[in-house]
């Protein structure tokens, strides 16, 4: 059978057609006859996700991304992916957006969920999440600290700015005169420390003979205490103890007012009664002294004696 020219144009046609179809899919790493489920997931920011980059479970490629673009004015995003029927999952499970290495990179995983709930059908939204990379942790971790880093130079450049303030010209002054002081102090320690090593050096002997002498008067102390020991020591301590505990008992008693050295400190009475009686005596030997005749009286050659007069200054009058 003879073809016409415009049935070869046509064939030729049909294969261009398809060969771009098939080329086209290939760019797309999507296959054109597998049987695969699309699903759809919404993301703030997809860091450089680029369609055709492979969606995995559990590390596995199941799928690829088929296309990216904005779903709303809201600037959010709308990944379109496909994900082959061998496997599947809860419509609660959510697909994951992390890096896919240090350098850079991203990537869908889908971390399944078995809950019980229907399972994902080809056309639905699952709930989305990114995970943070590698730099968002760093930055994470280095936000604070550069803060924290901030806040301790604002705060050194003020002290410094305060110490400027306070260092003025006589302040500085005042500092180098005490520096200078301080050196002179360390100097005059350095000599006194010479000067005694040398008079140590110098006496050496002396010290030694001094500190053999310490020794024998340790070792005699010690003898002493030995002699002390054995010539009954504890003996009488114990019965100066024992004098000590009767003296205490004794002024017990006299605090108490009991037996008659109690009742002499302890009766008011008693105390006034000697008062009185050693005032009386008082009375008694200066009336004697100022008046002996009233107590003695000599009679020469039988002479009547004379009837004693109390004189007016007398202390008996004055009672």
């Amino acid at each position: 059978m003879k073809l016409t020219r415009e049935i070869k144009t046509g064939i030729i046609g049909l294969v261009g057609i398809l060969a771009f179809i098939l080329g086209y899919n290939y760019l797309k790493s999507s296959a054109l006859f597998e049987n695969t489920k699309t699903f759809y997931a919404v993301y703030n920011h997809v860091g450089g996700l680029q369609p055709g980059t492979q969606v995995t479970i559990n590390g596995f490629a199941v799928g690829n991304v088929n296309s990216i673009r904005f779903k709303d004015n809201s600037g959010k995003l709308l990944v379109t992916f496909s994900i082959n029927n061998d496997f599947e999952f809860s419509k609660n499970s959510k697909a994951e957006l992390y890096d896919t290495g240090i350098i850079g990179g991203k990537g869908i995983q889908i971390n399944p969920v078995f809950d019980g709930a229907p399972i994902a059908q080809s056309g639905d939204t699952l709930t989305s999440e990114t995970k943070p990379g590698l730099t968002e942790l760093v930055q994470q971790k280095l936000t604070p600290l550069q803060m924290k880093v901030e806040g301790a130079v604002s705060h050194a450049d003020s002290l410094l700015m305060n110490v400027n303030a306070i260092l003025d010209e006589p302040t500085k002054q005042d500092l180098k005169d005490g520096i200078a002081g301080l050196s002179d102090l360390v100097a005059s320690f350095k000599a006194s420390a010479d000067k005694l090593n040398t008079l140590l050096e110098n006496n050496k002997e002396q010290l030694d003979s001094s500190i053999k002498n310490v020794d024998n008067i340790t070792s005699n102390f010690s003898k002493l205490s030995d002699s002390l020991s054995k010539a009954g020591l504890a003996a009488t301590v114990s019965e100066f103890q024992t004098t000590v505990e009767r003296l205490n008992a004794v002024l017990g008693k006299i605090e108490k007012g009991e037996g008659s050295l109690g009742k002499l400190a302890k009766d008011d009475k008693l105390y006034d009664n000697l008062a009185e009686a050693s005032r009386e005596l008082d009375l008694l030997l200066q009336d004697f002294r100022l008046n002996p005749k009233r107590y003695v009286n000599v009679s020469v050659f039988g002479k009547k004696q004379k009837e004693y007069e109390l004189p007016e200054d007398d202390p008996a009058n004055k009672q």
